[in-house]
């Protein structure tokens, strides 16, 4: 059984547990933006879920989560050189049940070709995470993302 400490290290007050979470953020999309997926699957708890509609199933655990991202990633470009950046934005943090953060945001995915100067912008998404503390750390318990084109 996993246990997690609830204790932010920058405090209880909601001033630290957004700033907490935006740095949370901009060190694991970075690694998700170099596919340093096995490294971006440890910004998981082990038992993690990952669900992203339509292009990656709903997986479970940390090595699910690279494999499936990995695959996701090869499926979609191949070997075309890519460069894709992950920007997030109107961050919602609050506190959860047991210690937990609940994370609401928007996402936007920009595809840069090394031929093209104008970067393809897609999916536009909402983010829903369920973060927790484990071992001094934050992880991501919970992820849902919901592409916007899916919600009409």
């Amino acid at each position: 059984m996993t246990t997690y400490a609830t204790e932010p290290r920058l405090g209880t007050g909601l001033t630290g547990l957004y700033v907490e979470a935006q740095q949370f953020y901009a060190r694991q999309v970075r690694l998700l933006d170099a596919l340093r997926l096995e490294e971006f699957a440890t910004t998981f708890t082990a038992d993690g879920v990952y669900a992203a509609p339509p292009d990656v199933p709903e997986v479970l655990g940390r090595d699910a989560i690279a494999a499936a991202l990995r695959e996701a990633h090869a499926r979609r470009f191949g070997t075309e050189p890519v460069r894709r950046r992950h920007w997030h934005s109107m961050l919602q943090v609050e506190p959860g049940p047991e210690g937990t953060l609940r994370t609401s945001y928007y996402a936007l995915v920009t595809t840069s070709r090394p031929w093209d100067p104008a970067a393809d912008v897609a999916p536009s998404s909402v983010v829903e995470d369920v973060l927790v503390w484990e071992e001094g750390e934050l992880r991501t318990r919970e992820r849902r993302i919901t592409p916007d084109h899916m919600t009409f």
